[in-house]
Order: C-alpha cells, then structure tokens, then sequence
C-alpha cells in the first residue's frame, strides 16, 4: 500500500518532492552588490550542468539577494558547505535586508577570490570561483542560474593527486523538512563496460 499525498493549496508538491529528492548538496553562494554589499546564502537545488566547459547550476527559489547580485555583476562564489560549518551555514538563509551582509552577521572571514569580485569564505575548505553563464532563467516561481567555473580552489589538507578527498572535505546535505544530512558509509564500484557485461556481444 501507499499514501497519495496532496498538493497543497496552491497546487505545489514541493514538500513531499523536497523529502525524496535527497541528500541535496547545498552552494554555499557569495555574491557582491553593485553597492559593495557582500551576501552569503545557502541554495539547495545545485548540481554541475556542463563537463567541458565546466559550467554548475543553482536555484533561486524567488528572486532574493543572491540572483539581483549577480545579475548587478555577473559574478559569484560557490563556497563548499562542510559540517563543521553546519550552524553558519544554516544562519546564512536568514532573511537580512539587503544591506547587511551575512559574513557579519554571522561572524565569517571574507578571502579574496583570484578571478572575481565576490569574496571567499576563508572558513570554508573549498571554493568554486564562476562567472554567469547566461541570462538567469525563470521556471515557475525560481530562477536557474548558470555559472561558468573560472577558477577552484581547495584547502591543501583536502586534495591529493587525484583531487579533493570528499572524507576529508565532509559535505553537509540537506534533506527534507528542517533536516540535514552529513556524509555516511563510502562505497566504490567500478562502472563495468558493455564489453565485460555482455561478453558473448558481437562487437567490432
């Protein structure tokens, strides 16, 4: 048996979709007005569109600070959203007014990005400097915001080789309702070719 859960009044799903479409990462975003207000605010519908080049994604969920931000610049910062930084994080989607800027009102250091004007979050391990890609694009009562990666930066003790260590970094997700999540059991598998997974196929 299942439940049917209803779409609310005004015919939205969002909250039943928003506890099954999980864990979520969250783009810690920092963004600068054209007044030189800085603003730090997490959005949790974001995930990489593009490979090469590499462009990510994120939603507005209306027009709030950080999409007039960088529509004003055409510039932002993706700050990497780890556990340790759960509480500010969380504190950062408060609803300040416009001219108060988060990393104040909730005590985090500003670092300088190499390639754009929006500042980093010095506390946070990792940082994914973008441009907007393209003009932000309405869908529905949101806004699907573009932005080409221009440069990445990761703490030292977070990367090898090979790239940033995910143990290491320890994401923080959300979930549904006012729950969050952090990062459980690792398990690796190997993607098998259709070579090896039909092995009697006729291939050239």
């Amino acid at each position: 048996m299942r439940t049917d859960i209803p779409a609310d009044r005004h015919g939205s799903f969002a909250r039943a979709v928003k506890s099954l479409v999980v864990p979520r990462p969250i783009a810690w975003i920092s963004s600068r007005s054209s007044a030189g207000v800085d603003n730090l605010a997490p959005h949790s519908f974001f995930t990489v569109a593009s490979s090469t080049p590499t462009i990510v994604q994120f939603v507005s969920v209306g027009e709030k600070d950080s999409l007039r931000n960088i529509r004003q610049t055409g510039e932002f910062v993706v700050n990497f959203a780890s556990a340790e930084l759960f509480e500010q994080i969380n504190a950062t989607g408060t609803d300040y007014p416009p001219e108060v800027s988060e990393f104040d009102a909730v005590g985090l250091t500003r670092e300088p990005s190499l390639t754009v004007g929006a500042p980093r979050v010095a506390e946070s391990p990792a940082a994914i400097e973008c441009r907007l890609h393209a003009e932000p694009m309405p869908i529905g009562d949101c806004f699907l915001v573009f932005g080409a990666v221009t440069h990445v930066a990761v703490d030292e003790a977070a990367v090898d080789g090979r790239g940033p260590l995910v143990q290491a970094l320890q994401p923080i997700a959300r979930l549904g309702r006012d729950e969050w999540g952090e990062l459980g059991r690792i398990r690796s598998i190997r993607r098998v070719p259709y070579r090896e997974a039909a092995p009697e196929a006729d291939l050239p």
